[in-house]
Parts: structure tokens; sequence; C-alpha cells
């Protein structure tokens, strides 16, 4: 198991810092784990599955069939 800074964090997912915070308070990012003082961590298999969860997001849409719009 390793920890992610922030950089580090950024740099994985392409969000900036206020992404990231934000995410986080909505719930939907990986909370990060506090490492003393003001410091903060994010366990890099919770990073790893979070840019998994998109990319299968992402995926599942693509085998959706296109709904054709016909007018009658």
């Amino acid at each position: 198991m390793r920890i992610l800074r922030l950089k580090d964090v950024m740099e994985q997912t392409g969000l900036a810092r206020s992404t990231v915070y934000k995410s986080i308070d909505a719930g939907t990012f990986p909370k990060p784990v506090p490492l003393g003082g003001r410091s903060v961590g994010w366990i890099d298999s919770e990073i790893i599955g979070w840019i998994e969860d998109k990319v299968k997001i992402r995926d599942e849409k693509a085998l959706q069939p296109i709904a054709f719009h016909t007018e009658e």
C-alpha cells in the first residue's frame, strides 16, 4: 500500500485541487487519510479504483444502444 500526496493524486486523475475537494465533499471521491498535523494523503489503490470506475462507466455508456427519434 502506498500513500499519495495531493500533487500525485492530481497528476493521476487530471483533476484540479478544488475539484478533488469538491468531489470529496460530494461523496464521489476517496477521502484522504490524515498523516499528522495538517498533512493528508490518499491510498493509491482507492485512487486507482476511482479511475477504473470512471472507465467502466464510460465503457458501459458506449455499449448502450443509440436511440433514434423518428417523427410520426
